[in-house]
């Protein structure tokens, strides 16, 4: 059975998607913008908005019952390449060894311009 993960401790899909499906043994969550979700507001840095976005990740894992040790791979949209050691140093923050799987790659634009987007899938 296909749950969906819902959460005001995230932003809500700005389309035809769910902020995560729960299928029991797995979790599935959407990339996560940075987006504020009480304010609405985006950060300015890529520091700022991959804490963020990695917040708004683990606030839709929570929402499952699961946590960051629950993730076993992530996928990472930069807008610019360049950002790649600042974000793995807010990145690494958020987890612990052994970290999850990860691919982590350029991408010409995210939604509403922001620098970066994070998704994951999470196992119970």
């Amino acid at each position: 059975m296909i749950k969906q993960i819902a959460t005001d401790k995230a932003p809500a899909a700005i389309g035809p998607y769910s902020q995560g499906l729960d299928l029991g043994n797995m979790v599935f969550v959407s990339g996560q913008i940075p987006v504020n979700p009480e304010t609405g507001a985006i950060p300015e840095d890529v520091e700022a908005q991959a804490v963020q976005s990695l917040t708004n990740l683990k606030n839709v894992l929570a929402a499952a019952g699961l946590g960051m040790e629950n993730v076993v791979k992530t996928v990472v949209f930069l807008s610019d390449l360049a950002d790649f050691a600042v974000v793995n140093k807010i990145y690494e923050s958020f987890f612990k060894a052994p970290f999850p799987a990860r691919s982590c790659v350029q991408v010409a634009a995210i939604p509403k311009g922001c620098k970066l987007e994070i998704e994951c899938i999470a196992v119970r």
